[in-house]
């Protein structure tokens, strides 16, 4: 281990390096997602706060899915207005070097670098011209070092059900169904994948990268149409809302969770799930959560 990563206000010393495909710190690759150790052999030990992996002197911090898969870091370069925590409690900020392409992109504004298997993105207060905030994120969706199995070209081709179907009368209630059937039971097939779906889908071209900021009109009408057999109504006891869920992220590239696409906007549906005890919610009307309560449903918001 490099010994003087140990000591504090060191961050000045240390250099990113990003590319399209490859990332180094201080010339040793790191292969993202990565283990929590690799990292802690280049920068020495961590700290865990709530959910969060900091190395807190050298203003560098991530929040790994596990400890064995961290998928991106993120870099304090300067003062957040929006933090609760004070400018002291922030520092000391990293002061190293980003070199993003080739060009240091510390102390200075750009646009984020997408389409590429280590995205670099900048968080800039409102009303200030630098960021307080640049992050490297892996997109698994250009990972080249992954083979990827050959998808047979109608999986997303919707079949009639040869069985009694649910009726929705609510967009909203039917994919927090989906979410609980699809991504958590995995009890509905096929489980989608916007990155399949684009490339498979032969009407036009859809672009991730240009569309992916809103609704994608193709992606939205698979889901309404998509069939639900009844039989499944029974196996949702819970239904639970998140801006990071799978149905969501599908739904939306570059969703940031504040959408109001897909609110609930009435309770008819529930009526159809016998067994459903407890919502939790983030995408709903006002109304929701009360009306769902007076039908003896535990629900609450987020």
């Amino acid at each position: 281990m490099i010994h003087w990563f140990q000591k504090k206000n060191k961050s000045a010393n240390i250099v990113i390096e990003v590319t399209k495909n490859d990332l180094t710190i201080n010339g040793y690759e790191v292969q993202l997602p990565t283990h929590l150790e690799v990292l802690e052999k280049i920068l020495g030990r961590s700290t865990q706060i709530k959910s969060q992996i900091h190395w807190k002197e050298l203003g560098i911090f991530t929040n790994p899915v596990s400890p064995s898969k961290i998928n991106h870091i993120e870099f304090n370069v300067a003062y957040n207005a929006m933090s609760v925590t004070s400018k002291a409690e922030q520092k000391p900020f990293f002061t190293g070097k980003i070199i993003a392409d080739g060009k240091n992109v510390m102390n200075r504004s750009f646009k984020k670098m997408k389409g590429r298997m280590y995205e670099v993105s900048s968080f800039t207060y409102t009303g200030d011209r630098l960021p307080c905030i640049i992050g490297i994120t892996y997109n698994k969706i250009y990972d080249k070092r992954i083979v990827r199995k050959e998808v047979p070209k109608d999986k997303y081709v919707i079949k009639p059900l040869a069985e009694e179907q649910i009726e929705f009368e609510d967009f909203g209630f039917k994919l927090a169904v989906i979410q609980e059937l699809m991504y958590h039971q995995e009890l509905l097939k096929p489980m989608f994948k916007l990155s399949e779906f684009v490339d498979l889908y032969d009407k036009r071209k859809i672009d991730l990268e240009e569309e992916g900021y809103y609704p994608i009109l193709e992606v939205t009408n698979y889901f309404k149409e998509l069939p639900i057999p009844k039989r499944l109504a029974s196996a949702v006891t819970e239904i639970y809302q998140d801006g990071g869920n799978k149905i969501y992220l599908n739904l939306l590239r570059f969703g940031e969770g504040w959408e109001e696409y897909w609110d609930i906007e009435s309770v008819g549906d529930a009526r159809q799930f016998p067994k459903l005890k407890k919502a939790t919610l983030c995408y709903a009307k006002k109304n929701i959560v009360d009306e769902l309560n007076a039908m003896g449903i535990d629900a609450a918001w987020i």
